[in-house]
């Protein structure tokens, strides 16, 4: 199909066009990816430095920390400068990047979450088993399945999207190049597009979500089996971060993409986009951090090393 795009760049609306307003959005947001690549680059450096965290779990946990950095990373910086310079012009290529890589992290943390739930089934309910079930080689399998996944559904909906002609407008509705503003711009007939983005993003939360409840059923059913209130209480703590990260992730998504594009209220959107791409990605580690006492254990130990290294040079 002839790509009849006219728009050659788009001009983003934005979060707010208040001038008072930039400098402390612009503070906050530097903040929130601050604390979103320390966050996540730390837990990328404990669990690679600490020996007890080299197990199947924290594999995925150091996978999911750099695709949060990647996430983040395509859309953040771009607002940010946005509110610093006042420039909201980005050009067709540089949109149609910032899309793909933004459905492509995402949909590599998609089947990342639905891994860990995996091996949370794996390590509660087969324990006697678990290292002969997540072997180094079908945890490699699993993360280098997510990318392709993430991949693959990136090039579909790049590719689906962006041969729409965008001869209304260039102004999209938004802070970042996602599929519902770019939607409401097209000339084309968009029922083809809508209907891929619903049924791929359908079918993969669909398939991701019923990996992790049939994972948890299991898990919590085995959890009732058990009769030590100490075995039920550090089982459900293995499991309780991940389940915090998978209500958020999940909530906010299905809430952003499957329902009708009249229904979309962008002011609603935009609200539930920068939870999505900002701050999501800076409270996983956090979730991971404060509710893990492994986690904890090797910061506390990380600390205490670096607290010895600056007492040696003074």
């Amino acid at each position: 199909m002839e790509n009849s795009t006219e728009a050659t760049e788009f001009l983003l609306v934005g979060l707010t066009d208040d001038p008072s307003l930039q400098i402390p959005l612009f503070i906050t947001f530097s903040l929130v990816y601050l604390f979103t690549l320390l966050g996540n680059l730390g837990m990328v450096h404990l669990i690679l430095s600490d020996p007890r965290l080299h197990s199947p779990m924290y594999f995925f946990l150091c996978n999911l920390s750099l695709v949060d950095i990647g996430y983040s990373s395509a859309v953040t910086p771009q607002v940010m400068a946005g509110f610093l310079t006042g420039e909201k012009i980005i050009p067709y290529n540089a949109c149609v990047t910032q899309f793909f890589f933004f459905v492509a992290f995402i949909t590599v943390e998609n089947f990342l979450l639905a891994s860990m739930a995996y091996d949370r089934y794996a390590a509660v309910c087969k324990p006697l088993h678990y290292t002969s079930t997540m072997t180094p080689g079908v945890c490699a399998r699993l993360a280098v399945g997510s990318y392709a996944c993430g991949l693959l559904n990136a090039s579909v909906h790049t590719g689906d999207l962006f041969r729409l002609s965008f001869c209304r407008s260039n102004v999209v509705d938004h802070f970042f190049c996602d599929a519902p503003p770019l939607l409401a711009l097209s000339c084309s007939d968009n029922y083809v597009t809508e209907m891929v983005i619903f049924l791929v993003v359908g079918f993969n939360d669909l398939f991701s979500v019923l990996v992790i409840l049939i994972s948890y059923l299991f898990i919590f059913l085995t959890i009732l089996r058990m009769r030590s209130s100490e075995g039920r209480q550090k089982a459900f703590s293995t499991c309780a971060s991940h389940l915090t990260v998978v209500s958020i992730f999940y909530g906010t998504g299905i809430f952003m993409y499957l329902k009708p594009s009249s229904s979309h209220s962008m002011g609603t959107d935009k609200i539930a986009s920068v939870f999505y791409t900002m701050v999501v990605p800076m409270l996983n580690p956090v979730v991971y951090s404060l509710r893990n006492k492994e986690v904890k254990g090797a910061f506390k130990k990380a600390a205490g090393k670096a607290k010895s290294s600056i007492g040696s040079i003074f």
